[in-house]
């Protein structure tokens, strides 16, 4: 049987933002993301020696991103994604995600900061996320970096931008040394609306509504991300319809037991291992999404956002 709900956690739901799709709008949406980060501005957040506001390339221009870094002298190297839905999220409410994936991976960590919707739809997060690497890639060097040991992570949209382009540096000839998939959206055919296609992932059903993200909010979500709702057959957004999977960079997947995503997740996770992708799974029992930013309140969170980040950094440790 799995692990119950973690009681920390459910005490901590009823506090958590985005519940409510009928009401939301996109920018109250980015303002609640960021009132949450703000409120735990009392916590010190983990500590890392640089953290500097830089520049990378997008699709469509400059985008803002941040380094982060511990030590001096070669490391592997991240580039991260936001969540949030893709709608919200940035570099400020994703900061302390960052700061852990430093300190647990020992990589100089660079979050990007990509084109948002509605301003920006599919594919500009996409095309943004994956301009973003190729310009890593090219100053790899200025970075501190190590062209055998690049890798990318992402929590949620982010997760989903993560495997997207994971695939697209396949195709492009990147070498990418592992991926970090952190409770990822992989299937997004029917915008979560299709009785049809909810059915195939029974967690959709089972965690709609009650665990910090809801069903009815990845509705409102890929509304505002697709103009086309026929646009969510495409890899760059739902990679789990990619024609193949293999070749793909190693992986490690995390999903969360209370969260409507988390058989997509591991479908996904299924997929690439049927393809010939190395990947580590992590089920998150008595966990929701969004657990890798609640492990300074929760105990069972923070092990087990670790144990993944120690699987990441194991696959940067190896190269490619």
């Amino acid at each position: 049987m799995p692990l119950p709900l973690d009681p920390v956690i459910e005490k901590i739901i009823p506090l958590l933002p985005l519940r409510d799709p009928e009401t939301m709008t996109p920018q109250s949406c980015r303002d609640s993301l960021r009132a949450l980060a703000e409120a735990r501005k009392a916590v010190p957040p983990p500590p890392v020696d640089v953290a500097r506001d830089i520049e990378v390339a997008g699709a469509a221009g400059k985008l803002g991103a941040r380094l982060y870094r511990n030590g001096r002298g070669t490391a592997p190297t991240v580039i991260f994604f936001h969540g949030g839905g893709w709608v919200a999220g940035d570099l400020e409410t994703h900061d302390r995600q960052a700061r852990n994936l430093v300190i647990d991976t020992g990589a100089v960590v660079i979050s990007v900061d990509y084109r948002r919707p509605p301003e920006t739809r599919f594919p500009g997060a996409f095309e943004d996320a994956f301009a973003a690497i190729r310009d890593v890639v090219a100053r790899i060097d200025e970075f501190g970096g190590d062209l055998a040991r690049v890798g990318v992570a992402g929590d949620s949209a982010g997760g989903n931008l993560a495997a997207a382009t994971a695939l697209a540096c396949r195709d492009a000839g990147i070498r990418l040394a592992g991926q970090l998939l952190v409770y990822p959206v992989t299937d997004v055919v029917g915008n979560f609306a299709d009785a049809a296609e909810n059915a195939k992932f029974p967690s959709r059903a089972e965690n709609a509504d009650g665990y910090f993200l809801t069903r009815a909010t990845m509705q409102w979500f890929c509304g505002h991300y697709l103009a086309d709702k026929a646009e969510g057959a495409d890899w760059r957004v739902s990679p789990l319809r990619a024609k193949s999977l293999a070749g793909v960079a190693p992986a490690v997947v995390t999903t969360a037991w209370f969260d409507p995503l988390r058989d997509e997740g591991h479908a996904y996770a299924e997929a690439l291992q049927a393809a010939g992708v190395p990947v580590t799974y992590h089920s998150g029992e008595g966990l929701i999404h969004g657990y890798f930013g609640l492990g300074d309140a929760s105990e069972a969170a923070r092990a087990e956002a670790q144990r993944a980040r120690a699987d990441f950094r194991a696959l940067l440790e190896r190269g490619v």
